[in-house]
């Protein structure tokens, strides 16, 4: 399958002192943007390079109907190719979980290790269709502080810390409100972004990876597992206690600890 590689948007944070580790590539996932792991990023800038993207239709990358794995695994190596020298230790959450296995299976050389956050190679039935249609229905002309748009969405997305994510794709600046997201293309491929591509099932990834999950969050199962340790042989399996599927904002510190721990021990080995 041909795919065409968009140049994604992203944003740096160089190594605060002398950058002797390999640079680290984050994605992040459906709804996100580079900014959700800006923090993790700048903690994690010690001796290494991080470099946050948006994904396509996300954020300020730009828009395209493509919408599976292997598309967005080709932007992010165009990224390590361009900012991380070609080799690069790459991290993804959800959606960006997916991408980063799928640049591990077709593109392996520019990998030196992933981290993949709640997700597994396999199809999900997790749509989030009902919260593109909601954000359709959003009326922007009667838009000029995000704060107007949450009572249009709290029928159709009623917990509150979900709205609040959401909307930091709402923007009201120039007095023209407008979604980051490109809603009708996410919309469309659903399939894809709950999927897992067919062609990768036959490919495998030698390198070390993480697989870290919420100990609350069932979006890893041990059908999940059993699949990821045999795309990815070399894989370790970590769960947090006490968070879901948004475990990087539910436990930002033990998070942090957690993937820098592993890629230090990685690296040193």
């Amino acid at each position: 399958m041909t795919v065409s590689a968009v140049r994604l948007n992203h944003m740096t944070h160089p190594a605060t002192g002398t950058e002797t580790r390999p640079p680290l590539l984050i994605a992040h996932g459906l709804f996100g943007s580079a900014r959700n792991f800006n923090t993790l990023g700048r903690r994690l800038a010690t001796d290494r390079r991080v470099v946050l993207v948006d994904m396509r239709n996300h954020g300020e990358s730009p828009w395209s109907d493509e919408t599976g794995y292997e598309a967005m695994a080709s932007d992010l190596a165009g990224v390590i190719e361009r900012e991380c020298g070609g080799h690069a230790m790459v991290l993804g959450h959800s959606m960006g979980g997916k991408s980063v296995m799928a640049l591990a299976l077709t593109r392996g050389e520019l990998v030196a290790g992933a981290i993949v956050a709640d997700i597994a190679p396999v199809v999900y039935d997790h749509s989030h269709q009902s919260f593109l249609k909601a954000m359709q229905a959003v009326d922007l002309t009667k838009v000029s502080r995000r704060s107007d748009a949450d009572p249009m969405l709290a029928d159709a997305i009623p917990e509150a810390p979900l709205r609040a994510f959401i909307l930091q794709n709402l923007d009201v600046s120039g007095g023209t409100a407008r979604w980051r997201l490109n809603i009708a293309a996410l919309d469309r491929g659903m399939d894809d972004l709950i999927g897992w591509p067919p062609a990768l099932e036959t490919g495998s990834y030698t390198g070390p990876v993480l697989f870290l999950h919420g100990g609350q969050s069932d979006y890893v199962t041990v059908e999940g597992e059993e699949k990821a340790q045999r795309l990815f042989p070399m894989a370790d399996f970590h769960a947090i206690p006490g968070t879901g599927h948004w475990l990087h904002a539910e436990a930002p510190d033990v998070f942090r600890e957690v993937v820098e721990g592993w890629l230090r021990t990685v690296e040193d080995a």
